[in-house]
């Protein structure tokens, strides 16, 4: 139980403070004189910056706790008169970090949504840019004269990937070396874009939602759900598994 009413009690402190801050604790008249000092302001520190995390996220999911109540509990439990049990409250806190969860994926998603359907829309409209039946758009950045990949091989390339934003999650060029894959094990923006290509090509590829990772979220939420995802590959390798294996299963 010790941990799962922690960070309730962490909050409901620093909540506390922050409430009567502007009239008992002036931020200015705050001096670190002592080692004493220094570790009470460290620890309120610490605490001011994991409230202020988990706020933003539940802020994030449209989720708002009262902050009078979150005291209420506090004090209750400091005084031995809580009106929950630990059981009752741990019930409620991991229900309640489950909907934190859900409410925050769907807000996420629905603005991802929205915003990547916007993209789509607006880089259809460049020059050069192509678009599939699938939805998939692509650019071609540099021609290739080598072979197609069919759908088993495996392919060497480079790549980086961003979301529309422009924020990196991934590049083979930062890590200083190409990776290799089964064409048929990413996600089917990928399998489908890498098939247009030929050796020696460089697209840029604007992937759909629905081509990429869906309503996942991805990389502990470095790709929101619902992402549109852009790709800019170099193929520099295609691999026949079926030929290097003489036709035995990978």
């Amino acid at each position: 139980m010790k941990h799962l009413m922690k960070p309730l009690a962490v909050s409901a402190v620093a909540l506390a403070l922050a409430a009567c801050s502007q009239e008992k604790f002036p931020a200015n008249d705050t001096q670190l004189q002592t080692e004493k000092d220094k570790q009470a302001y460290a620890l309120g520190s610490s605490v001011g910056g994991f409230i202020a995390r988990n706020l933003e996220r539940q802020e994030e999911a449209d989720f708002i706790l009262e902050r009078d109540v979150i005291i209420a509990g506090f004090v209750d439990a400091i005084k031995g008169d809580p009106q929950l049990s630990d059981e009752e409250a741990e019930e409620i806190l991991n229900a309640m970090r489950q909907e934190v969860m859900e409410q925050r994926q769907n807000v996420l998603g629905q603005k991802s949504a929205e915003e990547g359907q916007a993209y789509l829309e607006e880089n259809k409209k460049k020059e050069g840019v192509k678009v599939t039946e699938s939805g998939l758009q692509y650019e071609v950045l540099e021609e290739g004269e080598g072979d197609s990949p069919a759908e088993t091989d495996m392919v060497e390339v480079h790549y980086e990937g961003t979301l529309i934003n422009g924020e990196v999650f991934d590049s083979s060029y930062e890590r200083g070396e190409p990776t290799s894959f089964p064409l048929n094990r990413v996600i089917q923006g990928w399998t489908e874009g890498l098939q247009l290509m030929k050796e020696g090509a460089k697209y840029r590829f604007v992937i759909p939602a629905e081509l990429a990772y869906g309503e996942r979220e991805v990389g502990g939420g470095q790709i929101p759900p619902n992402s549109t995802l852009i790709f800019t590959v170099e193929l520099l390798d295609v691999k026949n598994t079926e030929e290097e294996s003489g036709g035995a299963e990978q």
